[in-house]
Order: C-alpha cells, then structure tokens, then sequence
C-alpha cells in the first residue's frame, strides 16, 4: 500500500485530492500550516480514516518536514501547499514569496536529501495557468513562454521554475503541473464561484470585476484530481502537463448560468443581482491552455462538464452550509485588491 503525502490538504484542491486517494485505499498524510483558507471541514468526513494522517506544519520548516520524510516514507509528494488569491497577492505580495516560492524551496531541499536515500518516489508540484499570462488567441502549450501578471502568478512561475531546476541539476524526481480554474465544493469564498453562492444564499449582489468579459477556462475539482493521479501512476518524470477541460466561458455568463441552476433549487432574495465593480489591477482577459499531452499520452479527459459540475457545486454548498461557519467572515465578504491603487467603490 502506497503512501502519498499532500501538502495544502486542509485546502480546497487538496481535500479532495484525499478524498480521493483514501477511496482508491492510499495511505495519506496532509501537512498543512493551517492558515485563512484552511478548513477542518474539508476533511470531516474522512478524519477518522484509519488510512488518514493530519499534520500541522509549515513548509518552511525544515526540521519537521524532514521528520516526515524520514517517518513516513511516502511513495509521492503532491505539493499543493500554496497562497492562491490574486487580489491577496496585490495587497500582500510577501506572503506569496514566503509561502509559493521560499516554502517550495525549502520543500525541494528535503525532498532532495530523502529521493536520494528512498528511490521509490517521486513529486508531484501543482502549479496554475496563470503563469502562461495573458492568451487571447489559442491556447498555452507547455513549451510556452511564462508571463506572469500577478505577484501569485509570478510567485507559483519561480516555484515551477524552481522545481525544473532541481530536476535538471539535481536529478529529484518530479512533474511539474499546470491546471485551468478549478470550481467545486470546498472551494473558499475568495473566489468566484463559491463567492457567488455565498451572496446568493445570504441574499447579497453579486460583484462582477470589470464589464465581466475576462474568460477563464474551468474545470471540475474531481478532474483536476483524477489527472494528479493519473500523472502519478503513468506520467513521465521531468515533464510538464497541461489539465484543463477546452471549456472558456466569461465570467459573466458564468453569474447567469449560476442565477439559472439556483432559482431551480431556491427562491432568490430580492438583493440577489448583478453588480459590476472596478476591475482589478493588471486582470489578464483569458486564460486557455492546450491539454492534449495529457490526453493524448496518459489518456485522461476530464468527465464533468460545466453545467453539471456547477449544479454539483451549488448543490454542495446549499447542503453544507455550515462550511461557512468556520471561516472568518471578513475573509469571505471584504473586498480586497485595490486599497492602494483604486479608489473606493
């Protein structure tokens, strides 16, 4: 029996990935710090798996990190572990250096010594589209040049090109992964979608950066996870694979779709409209991001399209709503992003 260790597990990418790796009888560990988006909800219904570990460490902490190695012997390392929000990254870029690009550094340098001793394993470090920047045509290859926009998307481009290096000069093994917008249950209230939901239960409006023309290309959360695994099990170390769905909507199509699937389950409070705000700094207009490497080599295709992914997701929120209870509500409600550089809407 195989034994994976995921950092960021009390995330929202995270907790599922372990869902679904306690399903597929993996023994798990979840090093997580514990920070603003973290959720001991996320895992409730797996803590007491026989099969489940939960360890609270920072990344940056060599002497635990390195105990966990040495401890548990695991077969892979997911890396996960990871600020994610671009307005945070405008108001507090150090946060993004400390955690993305010194916490994966740090990572690397243990893995490093514990590869060397334990052949039997590999990485596994999750990364994002946004590091391909701005795409207004076509779609990103990973032989594509990055060009970050944010301090998060250049923060999440150095740890990609951090972990190349350790391949390159110090032959770890590791893959470098780079996915689409994920959607799903367990996904904090930052972001778009769960954002939405949260207003449309609590009978607020629905903020809309900009004329909400920017695209993003979505993919279900389960998806992105069945490729984690599946690049596990058969993908070729040293190599970067693109996970997407070839699905791009604007996000203002995506607020109707949403308003569309909620009135089916709820009735709508009369402050549930849509409202659109001052954009965010530097807001690239698409992200898209060619996957047939994936599919066409490790024969993987996501199965959830986006009107069922995003009933599944309404859904999930609608019947946990007690998610929200753990969180801090200023974290879900204030906007963030622009204090120095917009003026107050």
């Amino acid at each position: 029996m195989h034994t994976i260790l995921v950092t960021g597990g009390l995330g929202f990418i995270g907790s599922n990935l372990i869902k679904i790796l306690l399903r597929q009888k993996f023994i798990v560990i979840n090093v997580d710090k514990v920070s603003y988006s973290s959720n001991f909800y996320n895992t409730k219904n797996f803590s007491n798996n026989r099969n489940y570990k939960f360890i609270k460490c920072d990344l940056r902490n060599t002497k635990k990190i390195k105990n966990i190695f040495n401890k548990f012997k695991p077969n892979c390392v997911f890396n996960l572990a990871a600020e994610t929000h671009v307005d945070r990254s405008i108001d507090s870029p150090k946060n993004f250096i400390d955690s993305n690009i010194y916490g994966t550094f740090n990572l690397l340098e243990c893995f490093k010594k514990y590869s060397n001793s334990f052949k039997k394993t590999k990485l596994i470090h999750i990364s994002t589209d946004e590091v391909y920047g701005d795409v207004l045509k076509g779609r990103s290859k990973e032989i594509d040049t990055y060009k970050p926009s944010s301090p998060y998307a250049a923060s999440k481009a150095s740890s990609d090109h951090l972990v190349y290096s350790y391949v390159r000069t110090f032959k770890i093994p590791a893959i470098i992964t780079n996915c689409s917008n994920n959607y799903g249950p367990r996904q904090h209230p930052e972001k778009l979608i769960p954002k939405l939901i949260y207003n449309i239960l609590n009978n607020k409006s629905l903020p809309i950066y900009g004329k909400g023309r920017n695209s993003r290309e979505w993919i279900f959360v389960d998806d992105h996870c069945d490729a984690l695994i599946k690049i596990y099990k058969k993908g070729k170390l040293g190599e970067f694979y693109n996970i997407g769905s070839n699905y791009n909507i604007d996000n203002l199509k995506v607020v109707k779709k949403l308003l569309t699937v909620a009135k089916k389950k709820i009735s709508l409070g009369q402050k549930v409209k849509i409202k659109f705000v001052k954009d965010r700094p530097g807001h690239d207009m698409r992200y898209a991001i060619n996957s047939s490497k994936l599919k066409n080599k490790l024969k993987w295709k996501p199965k959830v399209n986006f009107a069922k992914g995003l009933e599944k997701t309404f859904l999930w929120y609608l019947e946990n709503q007690n998610y929200y209870s753990k969180l801090n509500k200023k974290d879900i409600t204030k906007r963030i992003g622009i204090k120095k550089w917009l003026k107050k809407e």
